[in-house]
């Protein structure tokens, strides 16, 4: 079993809660726009760190992380980048890889708005924690914890916060 700490859309600024709302978790995943080279020290320095960079991000997060990452954890298949969509209403550059890597798991940010949806048509969990930084069309900012115990993605947690 795997304990995961998700958050997205950081911007630069880090909430001092979410090491404790992580403080269980294994990993941390980033889905982009990390805003900062700090924001991934911080974390790094916290717990493993896997992550992809995002629209505003500049070439000193780039050259750490890739613009998609597929991964397999425990059994489950990952598929993580920064401007996804959700099911329906897909990017256009994300269909490929969908076909393609056939994740159970997709995460994505981009948008500030936490979406948890069940994707039928490609039978994946999509994930996008909203924004957990100050800065964007939020008004509560959100980050996400769960469990990977074998093919089973479980106990999903929402950590909310005015920004």
């Amino acid at each position: 079993m795997k304990r995961i700490g998700l958050l997205s859309d950081t911007h630069g600024f880090l909430y001092e809660g979410i090491f404790n709302f992580f403080s269980d978790c294994d990993e941390i995943w980033h889905a982009g726009d990390w805003g900062c080279i700090k924001i991934y020290e911080e974390l790094s320095a916290f717990k493993p760190v896997r992550g992809v960079y995002g629209n505003i991000d500049i070439s000193n997060i780039r050259n750490i992380f890739p613009r998609f990452i597929s991964f397999k954890i425990e059994h489950v298949n990952v598929l993580m980048t920064h401007i996804g969509g959700y099911p329906g209403k897909y990017d256009k550059n994300i269909v490929n890889e969908i076909v393609e890597k056939t994740p159970n798991l997709f995460i994505c940010g981009h948008s500030h708005i936490l979406k948890i949806i069940f994707d039928k048509k490609y039978k994946m969990l999509c994930v996008n924690p909203g924004a957990a930084g100050k800065y964007g069309i939020h008004i509560i900012c959100t980050a996400v914890r769960f469990r990977i115990n074998e093919d089973s993605i479980e106990n999903l947690e929402v950590l909310e916060y005015e920004r």
